[in-house]
């Protein structure tokens, strides 16, 4: 099975290529589904085909063609089906506060819980080998990111904080319950919590495996838009996924003429050379904008193909993150994938929370963590694949 993200800054058309490259991979003959992850849902609309998805209202994953489904996430019903104890213990404290029944049922959906349900369907899947390929439609970066850290977040609060919690509500409970109105979980609500994590045993290892599980970065050739992305290749490297293309979409054609978008070309020429300096260490894909809305399976069949002209989107295109950040005996550790530079003269410049890297004639910039930020680097060691930097 292979799992695909496809992510960047809200608006850069990370739902319409996912949808493309779902209906590429359909027409391979790879059994595939496309995941929207976003709270706003658009995957659908991309579609555009509404006799279709009105004739299937009530399934969870809609068939829209042959080999080809999507599937919207949907919370309420993802809650009746594995939340269930958690969110009605949630919903009675909320209402017990004052809070009226249907603020309170608003409000149990706390933040976190669209993105673990996403998770349990995606482990399903590949636990019981559902699909081919799983292309995931991922909400705007941050949200994208604490999807992938939900994982070790959970297992840290089940080995450290679960079991206290469990023993406590069992021993101290009763006492509790007789000199206070608020209500306190039962072993139901602890077992609701245990089962949800068994069913999400082994995630995290899936979407760390490079062999399973890649990230596409989609962006435009706009400075806003490109140093967010590098931020985005940064923080999925510190998590251990591997990125394995950057895709510039919206990119104006060469067959532009008219004066009014003479900068605008500028500028976005500018851009496109910025990213291919940022993100030299993994494929790039460059989509022009189209002369109307890509919408409807035709205009997504057309992207697709120019997007995958003679490629198979289901490849792994890298299997290791261009630079990975690690602590080794306290000290901090920049490690750059580096396998065709001739050992020579490092230059490390500081800009902010970028790191420029100079060596001969390549130059690679680095956005830094907040933890390296403020950190003086001490060192940089190239050996025969790799370029070691230290900070203080």
């Amino acid at each position: 099975m292979r799992i695909i993200f496809y992510t960047g800054k809200g608006g850069v058309g990370k739902t319409t290529i996912s949808a493309a490259t779902g209906i590429k991979l359909a027409s391979l003959g790879y059994k595939t589904i496309v995941i929207s992850l976003d709270v706003a849902h658009s995957l659908r609309d991309s579609f555009d085909n509404e006799a279709l998805l009105i004739a299937q209202p009530t399934e969870k994953q809609i068939q829209i063609q042959e080999n080809l489904w999507i599937q919207e996430i949907n919370v309420q019903e993802a809650i009746v089906e594995y939340w269930d104890e958690v969110y009605n213990y949630i919903r009675s404290l909320l209402n017990r506060s004052g809070l009226e029944t249907l603020v309170a049922e608003e409000i149990a959906v706390f933040p976190g819980m669209e993105e673990i349900c996403a998770l349990l369907y995606i482990n399903q899947y590949v636990r019981e080998n559902t699909y081919d390929v799983i292309i995931l439609d991922c909400a705007p970066t941050g949200e994208s990111l604490r999807f992938v850290s939900i994982p070790t977040t959970l297992e840290w609060y089940m080995n450290r904080i679960f079991k206290l919690e469990r023993n406590l509500a069992k021993l101290a409970g009763p006492i509790i319950e007789t000199v206070s109105s608020v209500p306190i979980p039962k072993d139901a609500y602890f077992q609701n919590i245990q089962n949800l994590f068994n069913k999400l045993e082994g995630i995290d290892t899936v979407l760390t495996d490079p062999k399973i599980t890649t990230v596409r970065l989609v962006t435009n050739p706009e400075k806003i838009v490109i140093k967010e992305t590098q931020r985005a290749f940064m923080y999925f490297c510190l998590y251990g996924l591997c990125i394995d293309a950057v895709i510039i979409n919206r990119i104006f054609p060469e067959g532009i003429d008219a004066k009014f978008f003479e900068i605008w070309k500028q500028t976005q020429q500018q851009y496109i050379e910025e990213a291919e300096n940022y993100f030299s260490g993994v494929p790039i894909w460059k989509v022009n904008l189209f002369d109307d809305q890509i919408i409807g399976e035709t205009g997504l069949r057309r992207l697709g193909d120019i997007l995958y002209p003679n490629l198979d989107p289901a490849e792994k295109f890298s299997e290791q993150s261009p630079y990975q950040f690690r602590k080794v005996d306290d000290v901090y550790q920049l490690v750059m994938q580096l396998p065709f530079l001739t050992k020579q003269e490092v230059h490390l410049t500081k800009h902010g929370d970028e790191l420029i890297v100079t060596i001969g004639g390549f130059k690679r910039h680095v956005a830094l963590p907040r933890s390296l930020a403020s950190t003086k680097t001490t060192g940089a060691k190239l050996t025969e694949r790799q370029l070691v930097i230290t900070f203080q």
